[in-house]
Formats: structure tokens, sequence, C-alpha cells
């Protein structure tokens, strides 16, 4: 009887798996298996690396930092806009047994100062653009300032040319990045992140969503943030793809040509970005129309075919996964992308959890509104489950999770325990086929005067569906619930604030608002106030609203900008 011959595209891949268990592994099996490829380029293609040029550099700069006694453990800091050399840096660090800190390029002077004071960072990477934001004092303790544009130094002693750096293979639980977050709630955390919990998460990206050496990644998100670091950068390097990255911020006019000449066959997103394509294009569209306003009443199940086809060529038409995180995505869109066959998926994760703790797969069959099912060898649980309505925290465990907070054991045990399971701070349902549903914050649930919970996200998505409703934030407020809303530009005008016309569409807006909302939700929900924000809201990385700014600061359309900016800037340091 002749043996069954294994398939050696899965015995390749589990040999992959296997063998990278850090990100040197990762960065010498790749470097070696795809050598000829190109890894990574800007899309005009003025910054480029083959897998081979990109290790030649790697341990160039590697060499040249060892000379200035940058050795195995020290903090190398990357502050950039998304580009190659930006992953450069990252394995120049993390490849040779350093520790890298990358910090978000929209953080400000005060937040870098902070994260690389803490963090006790010796070398930053930096772009030229972002300079301003590195203070003087910062600057002069450095040993190496680094141009990331041209890896130039902008900054060296010649006293610290001592040759003596030296590096070393990393082992899987050594210490690859901190990643710093204020998340939505305030005061930053240096997230430890292993060389394990990296590896793994792209073993679980891969049985997520397989890709291959074919494959073309657009980067738009910052790669400052896990889940565009994890899930497109590193994860195109581990499987030998290019990845693409824009040089000028993604706005609609500098995208769709780069997605015209790209072509990607993947993209992440944050839950925002496909909500104005829906809003601001789709529906407005259908409803100028009388022939598309007739197909959506008559054969709503060619119009969505029609619009699931433009919506894929509009994103270069070879586009095969969409990945959308960071936020809760509004049901209706998931709904409407699910009807247009559109190749999307939904994960859910925390940068505590490197970052994937479920998904839902492009080709199974998807439930709106479900974050899905664990990812790939993580444990999840409700913690403190309510017999009546099923919700509690999410709780996880796996070699996702992460080290810890650097420098502050307190904190750490707060959310972790002596087991290692992770206390997310999200409150979830789970149906019968272990699929998840999230349903707030655990430290943003209201509590109802009956002592019923309220979660303010679900209400902000009723808010955001209505027709010139740009954004809102739902809180609690001397005992009644008071939504913020940011109306869109073209519906309400602040340059006309002074004239008596603007009050009363202000005030029939704010109605409008409050009418539709307390119809829809139930009677715990019903909101007492409406207030017009001018600003938008402040926003993470995955543009999430800032809550904690907003908690303690009354803002009303009749607040003149710079008092609305102080009241801000007031909570912020409480």
């Amino acid at each position: 009887m002749s043996k069954k011959i294994k398939n050696p595209y899965k015995v390749r891949n589990k040999y992959r798996e296997i063998y990278c268990t850090t990100l040197y592994k990762v960065f010498k099996y790749s470097t070696t298996r795809y050598w000829k490829r190109t890894m990574a380029q800007y899309v005009d293609g003025e910054q480029k690396y083959t897998y081979s040029e990109f290790a030649e550099k790697c341990n160039m700069l590697s060499t040249r930092m060892s000379r200035f006694g940058i050795s195995a453990g020290d903090k190398v800091a990357i502050l950039s806009q998304n580009m190659p050399n930006w992953t450069l840096a990252f394995f120049t660090a993390t490849a040779f047994g350093r520790i890298a800190i990358p910090i978000l390029p929209d953080s400000s002077e005060n937040e870098v100062t902070n994260i690389l004071t803490h963090s006790e960072s010796k070398v930053i990477f930096i772009s030229k653009r972002l300079m301003h934001k590195l203070s003087e004092e910062c600057k002069e303790k450095m040993t190496l300032v680094v141009d990331i544009e041209t890896l130039e130094f902008i900054k060296c002693k010649k006293e610290d040319f001592q040759c003596n750096g030296w590096t070393k293979e990393p082992l899987p639980d050594d210490l690859a990045t901190i990643i710093y977050t204020s998340g939505t709630t305030g005061k930053a955390k240096g997230v430890m992140l292993s060389h394990r919990n990296l590896c793994h998460n792209l073993v679980a990206s891969f049985k997520a969503q397989p890709c291959h050496k074919k494959d073309r990644f657009l980067s738009i998100l910052p790669m400052s943030h896990a889940y565009e670091m994890c899930v497109s950068s590193l994860y195109s390097f581990y499987v030998g793809a290019c990845c693409y990255y824009i040089q000028k911020p993604p706005t609609p006019s500098i995208l769709l040509p780069a997605m015209k000449k790209v072509k990607p066959t993947i993209m992440l997103a944050v839950p925002l970005i496909i909500e104005k394509v829906y809003h601001n294009s789709i529906v407005p569209t259908i409803n100028k129309s009388r022939v598309l306003k007739w197909m959506q009443k008559r054969t709503p199940r060619l119009l969505h075919r029609l619009i699931g086809h433009k919506l894929v060529k509009t994103f270069g038409g070879k586009l095969r996964f969409f990945g959308i995180g960071g936020s809760k995505m509004d049901t209706n869109v998931e709904e409407f992308l699910k009807k247009c066959k559109f190749p999307y998926a939904v994960g859910y994760g925390l940068t505590e959890t490197a970052p994937l703790v479920c998904n839902v797969l492009v080709n199974k069959k998807k439930r709106v509104g479900s974050i899905g099912i664990a990812a790939y060898k993580v444990e999840i649980r409700l913690d403190n489950q309510d017999p009546k309505t099923g919700e509690g925290e999410i709780v996880c465990r796996g070699d996702n999770v992460m080290l810890g907070y650097y420098k502050d054991p307190e904190r750490t045990m707060q959310v972790l325990d002596e087991n290692g399971w992770f206390r997310t701070n999200d409150i979830a349902t789970v149906d019968k086929d272990g699929y998840y549903y999230i349903r707030g914050r655990l430290n943003n649930t209201i509590l109802g005067p009956s002592g019923e919970n309220i979660y303010p996200e679900e209400i902000e998505m009723v808010i955001n569906d209505m027709d010139g409703v740009d954004e809102s934030l739902v809180m609690e407020r001397d005992g009644e619930l008071v939504a913020l809303v940011k109306f869109d530009d073209n519906v309400l005008n602040w340059n006309q604030a002074y004239e008596d016309q603007f009050f009363e569409k202000v005030e029939s807006m704010k109605k409008s608002v409050m009418d539709f909302v307390n119809r829809a939700v139930g009677k715990n929900s019903k909101i007492g106030k409406v207030e017009a924000m001018k600003e938008p809201f402040e926003k993470t990385a995955t543009q999430k609203i800032r809550r904690f700014k907003y908690k303690n600061a009354e803002q009303s359309e009749n607040e003149p900008a710079d008092q609305t900016k102080q009241e801000e800037q007031t909570s912020t340091n409480m």
C-alpha cells in the first residue's frame, strides 16, 4: 500500500510555523527564502528593497550601531510616517536582540518626550518632518539620532565610538518591543511584547487569512500601532509578499490613484474609513439616482452585486482581503458589505494581545455584529457573566498575551492573573457556535437608575446612522444621558454661528437627534440632552474617540473655540 504524498505547500508552511519563533528567525527565513523578491517600496518606487537588499542593509546598520555601543537590550525608538525604512529600523533593533520603541507620528512633543524618557531609549530613527517633536533635551540624551529617510546619523558623539556594542540571537520570551498607548482612557501604558507574542500573531494571521509571496499589501494605517505593524508590515514580511507605502496622508485624492496603481490584494482599515465611503459616497449616489432607488426596491440583489463589483474596482480590482479592526463597526454598514459580497473580514484584539484575539474569516459565513471566533490557539472565556443577558468580560489566554506593562507591575497585576489570563475590559456575549459580540467597554458602561447596564457605544451607533451626523459621543452627566454630536460640515456651517438662522437650525437638528434616538432605543437608554460639537473629537490611532477628554468638560455650540480647547486641556491634565 503506497504512502500518501504530503502536500509540499502545507509542509513548508508547517516548517515555517515551527521554525519562526523569534523575529530573528523570521528575518533569516524570509530574507533567505524570498531573497530575489521585492519586500517593500513606496507606491512611486523611490524607496525600494528586495529581501536580500533589506538583509544587507539591516546587517550594515546594526554593525554601525554596535560601533557606538548600542547593544542587545538597548532601546531603539522609531518616530516616522509609514515607509520601507520603518520596517528596516524595526528589524535592525529586534532581530539583533535590541528593543524597538514605536511612537505614533501624531504624538505631541510632550508625549514623545515622556515615551523616550520612560523607555530610556538610546537611539531614535526619526523623519525630518517630525524632527520638531524631538526636544533638545531628549536629543542631547540620545547616543544616536538617525534620519530614517537617508539612514544618515544626524547626531553622534565621537566619544561614544567604542566598537564595544554586542548583539545576540533573541529567545522567544525575550522582550522585542514596547508599544506605548494611551488608548481611550488616559495615562499612557508601555505594553511589553515578546518575540513569542509577535510570532504567534504571524501564525494566527496566516490561519485566519492565508497569504503568499504574490500578494500585494497596501499600508495606510500607522505602522506604530500593533494592528498595522503586526497584521500588515510583519505579516507581509513573514509570507514573502511586498508591502507598498504612500508618502502622503491617505486622503481620497492620494489613495485612489495609489490603489489603481498597486492593485492591492490585502488591506487593513478601521471602520471609520469604510463607513465614510458608505455614508458619503454610496448612500448619496443611490438617493440621487431614480434607477438605483428603483433597483433598491425591486432588484436589491442585482444592486448589491453591482455596487460590490464597483467597490472592489475602486480598491484596485484585485482585493481579496479587506481587514477591519480597531473599533466596533456600524452594523448597517456591515450588513450592506455582506450583501455586496465585499471581501471584508472583522478582527478583534488589543495592543496587549499582539493584537489578535478573535477573527472572522473572509470565506466563512459572516454574522453581522460579531467579532468572530477565538483566534488560533487563543483561549477565551466570559468572566462575571450575567445569567439574564449572558454578558460578561472577555478574558483571554495564549502566546499572544503581553509580558506586562513596562515599569508598572501594579497596573500589570490588575489585568493579568497568575495563570496568564488577561482581562480585556470589553463586555461581550457569545452564541452557541462560539461567535462573540461586543456590547461595550467595561469602564464606559453607565449604570442606569434601576441598576441596568447602559452601553453608550450602542446609542452612538444609532446616532451615527442619521443623515448629516459625522460622529457622536454619549456620556452620563448629572444623572442624565448627554449626546455630544459632530454634524457634517456641509450640513452645519459654523462660519454662520452668529446669525439667528444658525441657532434655529442647531436647535432643530438637536431636537431631531433626540427624537430619532429616543424612538429607536429602550427606555433606559433615552438621552436627555444633545450638544453640538464644533471641532472633531480627538481620536486614537485606530480612530476611537478619546472619551476621557470629554468626561468632565461640557462643550456646547455657544462656547468659543479657545475656551473649548482650554477645557479639553484641563480634563487631559487631571
